[in-house]
């Protein structure tokens, strides 16, 4: 097992490194959940040797049936941010230094304490401070979205790029995390909008579901983890220009993508 999973992340650490796309992991191989996710946390094991980076929180994938479908599976998937993958509102991103970034409007919850193992909703809203977000999905697979399989998708780190992240507020009521309004702005005109029951029905519940599925491999979340909770519409490519985000009762967000 140990040789498999050695060889698969020595694939993913050249592609990230060399910039050089590679094909879909079950092209080559036939993986597990399981040994999918070791891979995923082997692969995070170089990439903070390789650039002295530590772990700063998770996000989750898959928040909506339609994304779960394309993976063909019944839940949610998580990967891991490190220190090098957070940036601010208001920052620009050079497009050549990722592969084939999207964009996905989603809140951020930043943690004020260390949950408890399997965290309800309760805990996590009064040991969090949440804020306007958006993250950057990047994959390192040739023509990856939306062709991944669940494997695929594990292994190179549910294809984390970039999270942006806004100024911290306190967080919202649970009943009133069912109803923000997103709206998607790209050089000033609108091109989408969400809601965000449209993330497992409330953002909270996202992460409930992450506490949960740590808690199985004997993890918790701890204070100052940023956790990107999951996107209010599918996925768009990132173009070139400035994409502003507006939540309604958070604030807003934005980044600007050049060349």
């Amino acid at each position: 097992m140990t040789s498999l999973v050695d060889e698969i992340v020595g694939r993913l650490v050249n592609s990230h490194e060399t910039k050089q796309p590679i094909e879909f992991i079950r092209h080559r191989y036939t993986l597990d959940e399981e040994t999918s996710y070791l891979v995923q946390e082997e692969l995070i094991n170089q990439k903070c040797k390789l650039h002295n980076a530590e772990i700063t929180g998770y996000k989750i994938s898959m928040t909506s049936a339609e994304t779960q479908a394309i993976a063909n599976t019944d839940e949610p998937a998580y990967g891991t941010l490190l220190s090098t993958h957070i940036t601010n509102s208001g920052d620009a991103v050079s497009l050549s230094s990722l592969f084939a970034p999207l964009i996905e409007p989603e809140i951020m919850f930043v943690l004020t304490e260390d949950l408890s193992a399997e965290a309800d909703e309760d805990e996590i809203i009064r040991k969090s401070k949440i804020c306007a977000g958006i993250e950057i999905p990047d994959a390192r697979y040739v023509d990856w979205f939306p062709n991944f399989s669940l494997p695929d998708l594990l292994c190179d780190n549910t294809a984390t790029g970039l999270v942006v992240l806004s100024n911290q507020i306190e967080p919202l009521p649970f009943n009133e995390f069912e109803h923000i309004k997103m709206e998607l702005f790209h050089n000033g005109a609108k091109i989408s909008e969400g809601l965000s029951s449209a993330v497992l029905g409330n953002p909270v519940l996202s992460v409930a579901w992450l506490s949960r599925k740590l808690a199985k491999k004997n993890k918790i979340l701890k204070k100052d983890m940023i956790i990107s909770s999951g996107t209010f519409i599918s996925p768009l490519v990132a173009k070139e220009g400035t994409y502003r985000v507006t939540y309604s009762d958070i604030g807003e967000v934005e980044i600007t993508f050049v060349p």
